[in-house]
């Protein structure tokens, strides 16, 4: 399978970053663990947001909702603090408290093994409702399954049907995991953006690839989605020295990237961003009461939105063409954007 570019689609105007993937900031690894068999079309996909443990030295974060339709565990408190101090991890929809229950378990033996006591950890875990392939009450992601992702954690991970994309359906076609960043100066200073997204949510008719309505021409080959229901995650990292609420606001333009891809955020679909920055870091013990902390001026994050936008559209159409034609459970099919498609560019 080939990603969005290699078919001559070039999404925005800043440029990518050198793998064109979230991991093109520093430090950020992401990991699948996939569970692809007769009945389970499901998995796990962990973003390792530093080398080190984030719980030591905490990333400034925030999140934004844009639908609440949705099961995430964990954004109360990120929203509140500013803070991830673990990895983030996204799966299927009855998973989350399995999912989280490992995040803890890999954060207190972390933090054992350094000396680090622990008496309260705020793992942050995302879903997408993964049924229509899966025969999800089986719920059989777990620990297991949450450490072989966080073992296999790499910078040039695999995209499409994989981890937590497995089974997930995108505008009616086969969805997934999808990523792509943006690099561009601040001040004369070089910085990074990316997006990973688990994609599930969208109208076959209203799907758009770089303003051409290619859903209108797609529709009659397959079972069509009517709604635009399912949900979207995305995760977003960046290095800019950004203060949470700077970094929410950034977070709202992966917005304008799901509508240029023809997403209304229907009243089914939970459209959740969460995201940090690598720049501003908080240490757990503190000496002195007082932090100090590098951030730009608002009229700088001019350049991270349009970033933002262009790295959310492009990582939902690299979840499609990374995606191949897949056979659910029950015996549903739901065919790749290559098949029906991008091969005939």
């Amino acid at each position: 399978m080939k990603r969005i570019r290699e078919y001559g689609i070039e999404i925005g105007n800043l440029a990518p970053g050198p793998l064109n993937k979230i991991t093109d900031v520093e430090g950020v690894l992401v990991g699948h663990e996939t569970l692809d068999t007769e009945h389970h079309k499901t998995g796990v996909t962990v973003i390792l947001p530093c080398r080190d443990n984030p719980f030591v030295t905490k990333l400034t974060a925030a999140a934004y909702v844009h639908n609440g339709f949705g099961k995430s565990q964990g954004l109360v408190q990120l929203e509140e603090l500013g803070t991830l101090e673990t990895p983030i991890a996204l799966t299927n929809t009855l998973n989350v408290g399995k999912v989280h229950d490992a995040l803890v378990d890999l954060i207190l033996e972390q933090c054992a093994g350094e000396g680090v006591e622990v008496t309260s950890v705020n793992p942050v875990v995302g879903e997408c409702n993964d049924s229509v392939l899966n025969r999800i009450q089986d719920r059989p992601v777990g620990t297991e399954e949450v450490r072989r992702a966080v073992k296999a954690a790499e910078k040039d991970f695999k995209e499409g049907a994989v981890g937590a994309g497995c089974g997930t359906v995108c505008f009616g076609l086969k969805g997934g995991i999808g990523s792509a960043s943006r690099m561009f100066e601040i001040g004369g200073e070089t910085y990074t953006l990316g997006a990973l997204v688990q994609s599930n949510f969208g109208s076959t008719e209203d799907l758009m690839i770089n303003g051409k309505p290619v859903g209108k021409e797609i529709v009659s080959l397959t079972e069509p989605a009517v709604l635009d229901r399912g949900s979207i995650m995305v995760i977003m990292a960046t290095d800019l020295p950004v203060s949470d609420r700077q970094l929410k606001r950034i977070l709202k333009r992966a917005g304008a990237g799901l509508s240029r891809t023809g997403s209304f955020m229907g009243h089914g679909s939970g459209d959740i961003v969460i995201g940090f920055t690598t720049a501003n870091r908080i240490p757990e013990k503190m000496e002195k009461e007082l932090l100090t902390l590098r951030i730009l001026k608002e009229e700088a994050l001019e350049t991270a939105f349009r970033a933002a936008a262009e790295a959310t559209e492009e990582a939902v159409l690299n979840s499609l063409a990374m995606a191949e034609t897949m056979t659910g459970y029950r015996g549903k099919v739901k065919h790749s954007l290559t098949d029906l498609w991008l091969s005939k560019l």
